[in-house]
């Protein structure tokens, strides 16, 4: 389809005459069959996240993310104190309803309503959770709320080199967009990132699978999955890397 032209028959984007910028995520739990998210408290998750992190001994966890591991409970909670009470990265703890215990954050950031752009990181499943429905249900849950308030682009960014992150985009249904050549310092090393996204015209049918995958029906006795949920996104995504 060609792209609409102005006076000077130059080609534009297409018009947005009923957009509105959304509003900013609220400060609120959000609950699904598998799994709730609540927003992080360091009183109420960062003794059971610190023990529930632990359980990777090597640290793999934190080979790519911009901090840790955390050698005490207290280094944590500093951490904590310091990064993750804002509106901007916005916390959530992620309750997994097996054991009701809290196994893993993730966040909103970069939130930019003018836009209408928001973006999903800080994710860091603890071993119990990694593999498991409520994991794939908070992303759900993270992604269903931003395109609800009115979000036309949700993002996912990771370093490039970190395969487990970029196929786990993907199987959410996030697009790959491309990678940036030295865009960060971390750790001491330089870091290209890789970009992923949804848009708003994405969501009908995302949200379709989501359902289908996360219906109860999808996983037999033991909890195995009858249909991938991989499965079900690739047809929507428009390139993948």
């Amino acid at each position: 389809m060609q792209p609409p032209v102005n006076h000077l028959g130059q080609p534009i984007g297409p018009p947005l005459p009923n957009w509105k910028s959304p509003s900013a995520p609220p400060r609120e739990p959000l609950e699904g069959r598998y799994c709730r998210l609540e927003p992080l408290e360091i009183e109420r998750h960062s003794a059971a996240l610190f023990t529930a992190n632990a359980a990777d001994t090597e640290g793999k966890l934190w080979t790519y993310m911009a901090y840790g591991p955390f050698d005490t409970r207290a280094d944590y909670r500093a951490w904590m104190a310091g990064k993750c009470l804002g509106d901007d990265p916005l916390f959530f703890a992620i309750i997994d309803k097996a054991d009701g215990q809290p196994s893993g954050v993730a966040s909103y950031l970069r939130i930019t309503p003018a836009a209408g752009s928001i973006e999903v990181g800080h994710l860091l499943f603890a071993p119990r959770l990694q593999r498991r429905p409520a994991a794939t249900e908070a992303m759900f849950l993270m992604m269903q709320q931003a395109f609800q308030l009115g979000y036309r682009r949700y993002e996912w960014k990771c370093d490039a080199l970190n395969a487990p992150s970029r196929a786990a985009a993907q199987r959410l249904g996030l697009s790959f967009e491309g990678i940036f050549r030295n865009a960060a310092v971390y750790k001491g090393r330089s870091r290209d990132t890789a970009w992923f996204a949804a848009i708003d015209s994405d969501w009908p049918a995302l949200r379709a699978t989501f359902q289908q995958w996360l219906d109860p029906n999808n996983f037999d006795a033991s909890g195995k999955q009858r249909v991938r949920l991989a499965d079900l996104t690739r047809p929507i995504l428009k390139d993948r890397r």
